[in-house]
């Protein structure tokens, strides 16, 4: 297959389930394409990343992407001084409506949470995750989730091994450049990988003279032919501060002859002849952290 873009979208806070979903399934029926969002359900915690800022790499990052403009107050706010407010509580229409249209996978039960701290997580820990978030998705969509993406891009052999007792179909853990069934200590586990093969927003703007001015024609320098492009997008910036240049960008790619599909269908396309392959952890340029790459591929 050539010229195919998976689109995946991830939804990690309040803000981006309430305004962002809604707008960018907007977005999305303009140009009859359908993308697979990845929902947080718990609560909304992400202020609590406030610690991180003491990291030089990540306090850039927030710095050259202007962090509290993109994302809104609440990134800087949520979880602090009281509880986050439970997501898919408040969230249930944007949630719903987004999953009779689109593909709806499982983010996290408490995004801040897993992202800080699942390098670190025991069993039980990674189990009450993925059974409180899976029950309030399946709950608000009334179907079964097929698919699954951990925050951040944290994952390791323990939280691939968990997942093998749900019923997903394909995961989309890593960074990498094709599918592939990963290796845990020799054995090749049935749910396939889609890593993410493009860069995000928040990755490449402010960094090699990438502005938002020449994001669009950056990210479109980057697309593959053959093989298979993958595009995480964020419901907090794409369908924020970013949704009129996202627009732009999905033209350009359809005017190109690419072909926007689902990680769901690109599962379709490439399992049976997608190869086995390890996961390792590594730097990425862009992030603070070390995240789950595709051994090989960077």
């Amino acid at each position: 297959m050539s010229k195919l873009l998976a689109l995946r979208i991830d939804v990690d806070t309040l803000r981006g389930t309430g305004r962002g979903v809604p707008a960018l399934c907007e977005v999305l029926a303009d140009f009859k394409v359908r993308g697979t969002f990845y929902f947080s359900v718990g609560p909304d915690n992400m202020g609590r990343h406030l610690w991180r800022l003491l990291k030089p790499q990540f306090l850039w990052k927030m710095l050259r992407t202007n962090a509290a403009e993109l994302y809104g107050p609440e990134i800087v706010l949520m979880g602090t001084a009281w509880p986050g407010i439970r997501i898919g509580k408040h969230c249930r229409k944007a949630i719903a409506d987004a999953a009779k249209e689109h593909e709806a996978g499982f983010h996290a039960w408490d995004h801040h949470y897993t992202q800080a701290n699942l390098m670190s997580m025991k069993e039980t820990a990674i189990v009450r995750e993925l059974d409180r978030g899976l029950a309030e998705l399946q709950s608000i969509t009334g179907k079964t989730v097929a698919s699954s993406a951990a925050p951040g891009w944290r994952a390791n052999d323990l939280w691939l091994k968990i997942k093998t007792r749900y019923p997903f179909v394909y995961n989309s853990d890593c960074r990498g450049n094709a599918p592939f069934f990963p290796i845990v200590d020799g054995e090749k586990l049935p749910q396939l990988q889609i890593p993410v093969t493009l860069p995000t927003y928040d990755e490449v703007l402010g960094r090699n003279h990438v502005s938002d001015a020449n994001y669009n024609d950056y990210q479109l320098s980057l697309l593959r032919e053959t093989g298979l492009n993958v595009l995480t997008i964020h419901a907090e910036a794409e369908g924020g501060r970013c949704r009129d240049q996202f627009a732009a960008y999905l033209a350009a790619v359809l005017k190109r002859g690419y072909r926007v599909i689902t990680l769901g269908e690109a599962a379709e396309i490439f399992a049976p002849q997608a190869p086995s392959g390890k996961i390792i952890l590594g730097d990425f340029p862009g992030r603070e952290g070390k995240l789950a790459l595709q051994d090989g591929a960077l």
